[in-house]
């Protein structure tokens, strides 16, 4: 078990040198071409708080000074609290935690093994499967309800994410009513507005457009949950060589004027409000420019924003663990575990999309979720690293059984065997004739055995009945079952 925080930091590929120059290459973005925003309200706020805003051309500029002045007013450290105190996420500095992402628009079903729409119960049947996951730390809404009316979306899937697991609850939103209404239930569920402020259960996505563009859509949106007060994701995700320039370098640059964007958005409406630093680095596949998910350089590139959020002081929204393949299999294991372990090795804070996700986030399978918690429990023995004192160096272990000995029966072997390595639980570490014997079953198989037996038996602390009787009253259109 692997329940995250664990410091990271050990991989950096940014000298200090460099870190600057993104800063100021940043900076000068900032100064020269600024932010195209696309929302009036947000144009006046950032105008009466002394931005340079050209309202003909939608366009916001500024300084570094005024710039890192309202930075300097977002919190270092955030905490995402689970209904569940012991799921509690503590984002700073350098550590890490891996959860899942979304949101996708097809399920691999776990039976018949076919992609179809997804429906709301995946929303509840992935989130108790994540509920008994040890090395995935928090649950953001992984897919779209197909079943449902737009208008009915929003406090739905958080009810239904709320309801099946004790950990944090994370998702994007589709409409202001919708945003309200998400906000209220999670109040009524934690007992009031200043409980769910003190110990907030969900928190929020809304994204920045590359390149350099506020839409109209998000942006409200985004002042909706700026208003409430909620922890806050605001993410970008430039393609580097289509929406934004080739060079990770480049694309990072871009990247960074457009993260801090909606992160001075709310500080400067609502100071000291719990938001995190948001990158979602991609490429273009130069042969087809499709869109890439998986390539290792979304894994540098998360790696050198995790640096950056650190210079910054920031705590970090990060991604990693998502596949190009449409299946569970070979490419989807060395395609997440690359960008995961990147990204936790430089001390990012929140891995999203780091379980679950298939086809570049478009599907998830339920048995991927299995084979990535076994990933993610990998990456974080990694990011523990090795821990070198007088008692592990072991001398007196050594003198005690000396030349031609062993050391399977000595007390050290039993105080540390459950501790100092990772014990997979689907990979098959047996002989081959004991594998043939048991069926000769392969990962995918077992962790569809694994993902079956954990819906057919976990049972999630439950919402007090009370409270969801509650709900239905004051929100009719909730689904409960």
């Amino acid at each position: 078990m692997n329940k995250g925080g664990i410091e990271g930091g050990s991989y950096q590929p940014l000298t200090q040198s460099e870190i600057r120059m993104l800063h100021k290459a940043s900076m000068k973005v900032f100064e020269e071409v600024g932010m195209e925003v696309h929302d009036k309200r947000a144009l006046e706020i950032f105008a009466n708080a002394g931005a340079d805003v050209d309202f003909g051309a939608k366009r916001v500029r500024a300084s570094e000074s005024w710039i890192m002045n309202i930075v300097s007013k977002a919190p270092s450290e955030v905490t995402l609290c689970g209904r569940d105190e012991k799921n509690d996420l503590v984002l700073g500095g350098k550590r890490v935690y891996l959860g899942t992402g979304g949101t996708a628009l097809n399920v691999l079903d776990l039976e018949s093994g076919q992609r179809r729409p997804s429906v709301l119960a995946d929303v509840r049947n992935t989130a108790r499967l994540v509920d008994a996951l040890e090395n995935i730390h928090f649950f953001v809404l992984p897919v779209y309800p197909s079943d449902l009316q737009k208008q009915n979306v929003d406090v739905n899937r958080f009810f239904a994410g709320l309801s099946n697991t004790t950990k944090h609850v994370m998702g994007g939103v589709y409409t202001k009513e919708g945003v309200r209404k998400v906000v209220r239930m999670a109040e009524t569920i934690m007992g009031g507005r200043e409980a769910l402020r003190k110990r907030p259960i969900i928190s929020m996505i809304t994204n920045i457009m590359s390149p350099l563009k506020m839409d109209a859509t998000y942006t409200d949106l985004m002042l909706t949950v700026i208003e409430e007060g909620l922890p806050l994701a605001t993410p970008p995700a430039p393609i580097a060589g289509a929406t934004s320039p080739v060079t990770l370098a480049g694309t990072i640059v871009q990247l960074n004027v457009e993260a801090l964007s909606g992160l001075l958005l709310a500080q400067i409406v609502n100071p000291g409000m719990p938001t995190l630093y948001s990158a979602v680095p991609t490429t273009a596949d130069m042969r087809t420019m499709g869109f890439l998910f998986s390539a290792v350089e979304n894994g540098i590139m998360n790696a050198a924003v995790a640096q950056l959020a650190q210079y910054y002081n920031l705590p970090l929204y990060a991604t990693a663990g998502v596949s190009e393949s449409k299946i569970p299999d070979v490419q989807s294991g060395y395609e997440k575990m690359s960008t995961s372990m990147l990204a936790a090795l430089a001390g990012a804070n929140y891995i999203h999309d780091a379980a679950g996700l298939i086809e570049s986030g478009l599907s998830v399978a339920y048995e991927q979720y299995v084979l990535d918690d076994e990933i993610n429990g990998m990456v974080l023995r990694a990011v523990r690293g090795l821990e070198v004192t007088e008692e592990t160096l072991s001398l007196d272990v050594i003198k005690r059984v000396g030349p031609g000995g062993n050391y399977v029966a000595d007390d050290q072997t039993y105080q540390y065997m459950r501790t100092e390595f990772f014990l997979p639980r689907v990979a098959d570490r047996s002989p081959y004739a004991v594998w043939e014997k048991n069926g000769m079953i392969d990962g995918r198989e077992k962790a569809r055995q694994i993902a079956r037996d954990i819906l057919a038996k976990h049972s999630p602390a439950p919402v007090d009945w009370a409270v969801i009787e509650t709900l239905k009253s004051e929100i009719p259109e909730l689904i409960t079952e």
